[in-house]
């Protein structure tokens, strides 16, 4: 890829690919997320910035595997239980089987995904690696989360803004810059949306592994990349005005793991049972709807 410019119509054939500058300098959130998961999409910089991330926080591995599967699980609950039948996922990270879309679609071949990432190297993987059912739509934005009415402008093309849309935003809030209002963003995604729509967050904190959440991030930060952890409360005013699914705002691994088919690679199945304190994925999770 090198930065080369692509000058062909994007996936969603309406205009021209931006030239791709992959920044391979600095570490990036779906790079980094990529070393950790395992996969080979990545550059030095992210690999060094994972291998500092681990020296401070060796659970993290664990964290992302543990986001990957209640990806499965909170799409599988939206798609099968709740029957949506459209999802926006902001942040949506290099392409890893099973995506998203292959979670939805399998519970309903007719189910509208757009992806939208802001990294170009996203961009070039994803009309090879997010291709969906003929039934269905699977489309992808090169948007920012920073200006979100540029990416629902995008998605209006493929989604049907008077019906449910799930908005999932997973392990990507506390990756927005210092000068991003996380809050309001949220309420410009969930406004635009209409009633029985969805949000899906995961979102780190230090309330549980404070110094080595606390000393991770600083070390992200040093790196060029800004990365805010928040407590219980925080994360919950994200869901301000939404109804919380059971059982309501948890740790990741707390979240409907009564059974755990999907476990993550390396993990049991059954319920998660933390014995000590420092085995806890300090990750918080949850799944609002939209009220009527």
């Amino acid at each position: 890829m090198g930065g080369a410019p692509h000058d062909d119509v994007n996936w969603m054939g309406r205009e021209p690919r931006p030239s791709l500058d992959l920044r391979t300098d600095q570490p990036h959130s779906a790079r980094v997320y990529d070393v950790l998961l395992g996969g080979k999409t990545n550059y030095p910089a992210d690999r060094r910035a994972v291998a500092d991330l681990l020296a401070s926080m060796p659970i993290a591995r664990r964290t992302a595997l543990e986001n990957r599967a209640f990806m499965h699980r909170a799409v599988g609950y939206l798609a099968g239980e709740e029957g949506v039948r459209q999802f926006l996922d902001i942040g949506t990270g290099i392409p890893t089987e099973p995506n998203l879309h292959q979670v939805a679609q399998g519970a309903d071949p007719t189910v509208r995904v757009v992806y939208a990432d802001n990294d170009p190297i996203v961009l070039a993987h994803s009309r090879a690696l997010h291709q969906g059912t003929p039934e269905g739509r699977t489309d992808y934005v090169h948007g920012d989360l920073c200006e979100p009415e540029a990416i629902l402008a995008e998605a209006r093309k493929t989604l049907d803004f008077s019906r449910p849309i799930a908005v999932t935003l997973l392990t990507v809030l506390h990756w927005l810059p210092a000068h991003a209002d996380a809050y309001e963003i949220v309420r410009t995604l969930m406004d635009a949306v209409p009633a029985g729509s969805a949000l899906v967050i995961t979102h780190v904190t230090r309330d549980h592994e404070d110094s080595a959440v606390g000393a991770a991030a600083e070390g992200l930060n040093a790196q060029g990349s800004h990365v805010t952890p928040r407590s219980r409360d925080e994360v919950a005013r994200f869901f301000d005005g939404l109804e919380l699914a059971a059982p309501g705002l948890e740790l990741v691994e707390r979240w409907r793991t009564d059974a755990r088919p999907d476990a993550p690679v390396g993990l049991p199945a059954g319920p998660s049972q933390p014995a000590e304190a420092e085995d806890i994925v300090p990750l918080y999770v949850a799944v609002g709807r939209k009220p009527a």
